[in-house]
């Protein structure tokens, strides 16, 4: 568990590489900035099925995780906001572990704990479990899951932006592209 100031509640934001966990960065510190409350930004890196069955743990691949996982909450935080965020009381770690266990472990009673909300399919969460699932069932933490925006709300925000209604494209034409790649609406 790691210290907080004085012993009061904190945002624990939960990191990947997806769209689900840009928008839930952005929200937590948002949210931290609003509530003067430190953000712990947190990315854990599953061990691979192969190292753990053959008990390799002394071969640098944790370090390897931990290194890759720090440099992803970096290039997060320069993408979301162009590097620390100013404003809030940042900690970042990069862990080794499974990540819905982990930030379940760092969230206590009253932090607030977020995550992004991504679509994937059955085979894939046979592949990798629900780590959105996972917090909801066992963390104490408020929880707090963020979803991307729609394509049609990216497509209405792009659009809105200094266009008189002469200039506005064909929506529906958009529409048809987003329904013909299969994009959630």
């Amino acid at each position: 568990m790691i210290a907080r100031p004085e012993g009061g509640p904190r945002v624990v934001v939960g990191v990947d590489d997806s769209a689900g966990a840009r928008c839930a960065l952005s929200w937590a510190i948002g949210e931290a900035r609003l509530r003067r409350l430190p953000l712990l930004v947190a990315h854990a890196a599953p061990l691979p099925p192969h190292v753990s069955a053959a008990g390799q743990l002394g071969c640098g691949i944790t370090d390897a995780l931990r290194g890759s996982g720090a440099e992803l909450i970096a290039r997060l935080l320069a993408e979301v906001c162009d590097g620390p965020p100013d404003g809030v009381d940042m900690t970042a770690l990069a862990l080794v572990g499974e990540p819905g266990a982990t930030l379940v472990r760092l969230a206590g009673d009253d932090d607030i704990l977020v995550v992004g909300h991504g679509s994937r399919g059955p085979f894939s969460r046979l592949l990798r479990p629900s780590v959105r699932l996972h917090c909801a069932r066992r963390a104490r933490a408020t929880l707090v899951c963020v979803r991307p925006p729609t394509f049609d709300a990216l497509l209405e925000s792009l659009t809105a932006r200094d266009a008189s209604p002469a200039q506005m494209p064909d929506r529906s034409r958009f529409r048809r592209l987003g329904r013909r790649l299969r994009l959630p609406r």
